[in-house]
């Protein structure tokens, strides 16, 4: 494996926040970031996570993503992580991001090295979703769920990381025009809160840790 691809992983291991670390905090990103709305909101959210996971491609790493099956009533066609709803009281957060993984794409927890999370991140919809980041060798065999999956393809790593791929777009929603990232590659669109999420981990990427995550950190030892 290439020298760049151990220095991006040390590189994000050292400014992702611990993977275990215990339940969910408050959202501090989120679609409303764009259009005057606060993070986080009032209204109460429903926890969910997601997986980034990175491929050890000889290429260089890059992230798998699922494009929704187009008959889905939420969300439909569209490309996302594997993710999903917290199974409350049943499972932390890690392991719900490693569950709808499995479900969705059939990778099993075991296959994947979980590197750390990101900033929790709150959606249009409700939700509250703390995305992790996990790193899987290559040789794996998948098999997606037909039901919720249509497609699973993968983006190089670094174009998700360059500021200058992220576009700023704007559509009519519900009669509102709503702002977003996009990240256009190759035929696929990459948009809303996974965009919105990548775009929070290319910030701490280049910059590290924000000052209250250290803080916060230090405390729960």
């Amino acid at each position: 494996m290439s020298a760049d691809v151990e220095a991006i992983l040390k590189r994000l291991r050292t400014v992702l926040d611990p993977a275990n670390a215990p339940g969910a905090s408050r959202p501090t990103r989120g679609d409303g970031d764009l259009n005057d709305m606060p993070t986080p909101s009032p209204r109460k959210l429903k926890p969910a996570a997601v997986l980034a996971l990175l491929v050890k491609r000889e290429s260089g790493l890059t992230v798998l993503f699922t494009r929704r099956a187009d008959h889905l009533q939420a969300h439909a066609g569209q490309v996302s992580f594997p993710g999903g709803r917290q199974m409350a009281g049943r499972e932390t957060l890690a392991e719900c991001a490693l569950r709808e993984t499995e479900e969705e794409v059939g990778l099993k927890p075991e296959q994947i090295t979980l590197l750390g999370r990101w900033e929790t991140y709150e959606t249009g919809t409700g939700y509250a979703v703390t995305p992790f980041v996990g790193v899987i060798e290559p040789g794996f065999e998948l098999s997606p769920d037909p039901g919720e999956v249509a497609e699973v393809f993968e983006t190089p790593f670094d174009f998700l990381m360059d500021p200058d791929n992220h576009k700023l777009e704007e559509r009519e929603f519900a009669g509102m025009l709503r702002r977003f990232y996009a990240m256009p590659h190759k035929g696929r669109y990459i948009w809303g809160a996974t965009a919105g999420m990548l775009r929070a981990l290319s910030i701490r990427y280049a910059q590290g840790r924000p000052l209250e995550t250290v803080r916060s950190a230090r405390e729960s030892r």
